[in-house]
C-alpha cells in the first residue's frame, strides 16, 4: 500500500457524497465506498454486504468527510484496500420547495451537501470552478449549452450564483419559456442586490440556511460547546474547532472580502471586524466604531453593509409604534453564530462570564430565525426599549396584530429584576405574551402571567411551533 493521497480532482470524488440518503439501523446516513489505491483516496456508491470493515462517523460537508475518512483509513491500518463508512447527515430543517427559490446562506453552512440530499439528480452548475466562471464571464450563451438537456419540470443547481449576476437574466427565461426550476444557491447577497440584477420578479422564494440549529443536532447539541465554538457545520465536525473557526475567517476575508474586492483599505477592515464583534448584541454606535478602528463614520457604515450582505450579521431594529412621534433609537448588531463573533475577537478559551450573556442573547436570536425560515414564527421582529429609558426587552415579536415578548439571560437563577423590562411592556397594545428564556432549571409562571423557560422548554416550544400557544 502506498502512501494515502488526496486526489488533485475535485471530480474524482465528489460523485459518491450526492449518493442519496437511506437508513441504517435507523439513522440517516449516507453509504459510500472508500478505496485506497495509488491514485488517491477515490469514493463510489457501493453496499453494505460486499465489505469487510463498517466504521461511522459524522459526516457534515464534504471537505470534513474526506478528511475523516483519511484520518479513519490511516487508523484502521493498511491490511485491506477499501472499506464502508456511513456518514451520519443532520437533517435540516429547511424544506425543499416546488418551484425555483433562492438558497442563502454563509459559507460553510452546509448549503451545497443539502442541496445534493434533496436533489441528487439536478444538474449542476458549480461557479466555484474557476474554469467554468471564466468561461461563462466571457460567454454568457454558454450556459444555455450547459442546461440544453433540462426539460419543463427538471431541476437545475447553480451554485455561489453571485458571482455572475448576469445569469439571472438567463434563469428567469427559462423558467418563463421551457418550465426549468432553479436552486440558486449564494453566500452573499451583495452583488444580487446592486442596481440592475435580475430578482426574477417574485418567481423564486428565498430560503435562508442557517448554523446548525438545536432540533437538527438533536442529542449532539450542549449550549456550552455551541456558545464556546458555535455551530457552523464546517467548524462543529473538525477535531480542532480553535484551528477550523480561525481558518475559516481567513477564509471569509479571502474568499469574500479580497476575491469580490468589497474594500479598497483591507486594512481598516481588519480593525473594524474586532470592533464589530465587540459590538455583538448592542446598541451599534457608528462613531465610537469609527474611532476605535481609525476610520470614518461612512466608512463604517460601508462596513456594516457588508457584514450584513455576506450575511455574517444582522441589524436589529427597533419597535416603534405607529402613529406616535417619537426619537429612533439605533439598531443592535448580531453575528450569526456564537463561534464566530469570538473568532474574529480571537478568543477561543472556555467562555467568559462577561461575554456569556450577548452569546446567549445572539444565539436565542438566531434560534428564532432558523425556525422562522420553516414556521411562521414571526413576521417581524425588533428589540422593545422606551425613549431615554435604560429599560428594554430583547425581542418583541409581531404576527397579524398580535405580539409575543422574549427576554433572554445567561443567569442559572430566577429573580424578579429580570423580568423587569417584561412588566414594563405588559400594557402593549396587542401583546399576547411574555417569556423569560434563562439558564436556569424551573419553569413557572409569575402572578402576573410571565412565562418563565429554561432553555430546554424554549427548544421544545420551537419544535413544537408552540411559541404563541
Amino acid at each position: 500500500m502506498g502512501q494515502l493521497m488526496l486526489p488533485q480532482c475535485t471530480n474524482h470524488w465528489e460523485d459518491g457524497v450526492e449518493v442519496p440518503a437511506v437508513q441504517i439501523s435507523g439513522r440517516l446516513s449516507v453509504v459510500v465506498w472508500i478505496e485506497h489505491s495509488q491514485r488517491g483516496l477515490r469514493v463510489k456508491r457501493s453496499k453494505l454486504n460486499k465489505f469487510d470493515q463498517v466504521a461511522n462517523f459524522t459526516c457534515l460537508n464534504i471537505k470534513t468527510f474526506i478528511l475523516s475518512a483519511k484520518r479513519l483509513i490511516k487508523c484502521l491500518g493498511s491490511q485491506q484496500n477499501t472499506w464502508i463508512i456511513t456518514g451520519h447527515m443532520y437533517k435540516r430543517l429547511v424544506k425543499l420547495p416546488s418551484n425555483s427559490f433562492f438558497l442563502l446562506g454563509i459559507r460553510g453552512a452546509g448549503k451545497s451537501t443539502w442541496i445534493r440530499s434533496v436533489l441528487p439528480d439536478a444538474i449542476r452548475i458549480d461557479l466555484l470552478d474557476e474554469v467554468l466562471f471564466q468561461d461563462l464571464l466571457t460567454n454568457i450563451g454558454l450556459f444555455r449549452n450547459l442546461i440544453a438537456n433540462a426539460e419543463r419540470g427538471d431541476w437545475v443547481i447553480v451554485d455561489e450564483v453571485q458571482r455572475i449576476p448576469r445569469l439571472l437574466n438567463e434563469v428567469h427565461r427559462h423558467i418563463e419559456d421551457k418550465g426549468i426550476r432553479f436552486a440558486l444557491v449564494g453566500s452573499s447577497a451583495r452583488k444580487l442586490k446592486t442596481a440592475g440584477t435580475n430578482l426574477l420578479a417574485g418567481r423564486a422564494s428565498v430560503l435562508s440556511l442557517f448554523p446548525l440549529a438545536p432540533q437538527e443536532l438533536g442529542k449532539d447539541f450542549h449550549l456550552d460547546t455551541v456558545l464556546q465554538t458555535g455551530s457552523i457545520p464546517l467548524v462543529w465536525n473538525n477535531s480542532d474547532p480553535q484551528e477550523a473557526l480561525s481558518a475559516y475567517t481567513d477564509l471569509y476575508l479571502r474568499e469574500e472580502v479580497r476575491a469580490e474586492a468589497l474594500v479598497r483599505n483591507l486594512g481598516g477592515f481588519l480593525r473594524f471586524l474586532p470592533v464589530a464583534a465587540v459590538m455583538h448584541g448592542q446598541e451599534v454606535n457608528t462613531s465610537g466604531i469609527a474611532r476605535d478602528a481609525a476610520v470614518s463614520r461612512s466608512t463604517v457604515e460601508g462596513y456594516m453593509s457588508i457584514l450584513e450582505d455576506t450575511l455574517l450579521t444582522y441589524r436589529l431594529h427597533a419597535f416603534t409604534p405607529k402613529l406616535r412621534v417619537r426619537e429612533r433609537r439605533g439598531s443592535k448588531l448580531y453575528w450569526v453564530d456564537p463561534g464566530l463573533v469570538r473568532a474574529v475577537k480571537r478568543q477561543f478559551g472556555s467562555v467568559a462570564p462577561e461575554e456569556r450573556g450577548s452569546l446567549f442573547e445572539g444565539w436565542v436570536f438566531s434560534v428564532l430565525r432558523t425556525h422562522n425560515t420553516t414556521a411562521r414564527v414571526f413576521d417581524d421582529i425588533s428589540y422593545w426599549s422606551p425613549t431615554n429609558s435604560q429599560i428594554e426587552v430583547d425581542f418583541l415579536l409581531r404576527r397579524d396584530s398580535t405580539s409575543l415578548a422574549i427576554e433572554v439571560k445567561s443567569t442559572k437563577r430566577y429573580s424578579t429584576k429580570l423580568v423587569r423590562g417584561l412588566r414594563s411592556i405588559g400594557n402593549l397594545p396587542g401583546l399576547k405574551k411574555r417569556i423569560l428564556v434563562y439558564d436556569g432549571e424551573l419553569t413557572f409562571q409569575t402572578e402576573d402571567g410571565i412565562n418563565v423557560w429554561t432553555v430546554d422548554k424554549f427548544l421544545a416550544a420551537m419544535a413544537n411551533e408552540g411559541l404563541w400557544e
